[in-house]
């Protein structure tokens, strides 16, 4: 089994571009599977299953998604190699710029969009620095000048990345991101052992722990 990761900001067209590259992997006659990392609420599932896609949701709440995806992805994994899909693709919340799902040794998909500001490609963090491909949405609402000065601004944050540029509503470029995320010569049935491509947030303080009050005392995050 193929184990793909999708991550970006919040509305960046994540999950559009995850049903038409689905539609375009399905013509291929493979068999893909989803799951849905969100925190409070999420929709998106409805979505998925009205396109005959299998997925599971998975709502971290007080937890930071991407600290309760490295927690539970193992498990997700057991689901879809049981379940024998030839795909199992995970889309994170993303909601942190400072922290990434990212895996070494599984395909890393980052999300942005033409709409987001010149200047987001440096904000991202390692979710765009370390990702593998580079997918880049909303083209259709700029200018082909708008388009380039984007794309390069990305390639000077990640040159190592592919970048390819996806129509969420037509499809348009779903095609070749299909190609570029599935091996027929990989294979996944475990993640122990592996490592993030990033460390989280190392920080702990007393408003990680539930503290409101705000005062004069200054206290130092703790690292561990």
């Amino acid at each position: 089994m193929n184990l793909v990761t999708f991550a970006g900001p919040p509305s960046s067209g994540k999950t559009s571009v995850i049903i038409k590259t689905i539609e375009a992997l399905k013509q291929r006659l493979l068999s893909v599977g989803l799951l849905k990392f969100d925190c409070l609420y999420t929709d998106d599932d409805i979505l998925y299953e009205r396109e005959n896609i299998k997925v599971k949701k998975a709502l971290s709440n007080s937890l930071c998604p991407d600290h309760y995806f490295a927690n539970t992805i193992e498990d997700f994994v057991k689901w879809g190699v049981s379940a024998k899909f030839d795909l199992l693709i995970t889309e994170s919340a993303g909601l942190c710029n400072r922290c990434s799902p990212f895996i070494v040794g599984v395909k890393a998909i980052c999300v942005v969009d033409n709409l987001s500001g010149i200047n987001t490609p440096k904000k991202i963090g390692p979710m765009l620095t370390t990702a593998d491909v580079i997918v880049i949405t909303k083209g259709d609402v700029v200018s082909q000048a708008e388009r380039e000065v984007f794309a390069s601004k990305v390639n000077a944050v990640n040159p190592a990345a592919t970048i390819i540029h996806v129509n969420g509503l037509n499809g348009q470029g779903a095609f070749e991101l299909s190609t570029l995320i599935y091996d027929r010569n990989e294979n996944i049935a475990t993640l122990k052992g592996k490592e993030l491509r990033y460390d989280m947030p190392a920080a702990l303080c007393s408003f990680c722990f539930g503290k409101k009050r705000l005062g004069d005392l200054k206290e130092t995050p703790r690292r561990y």
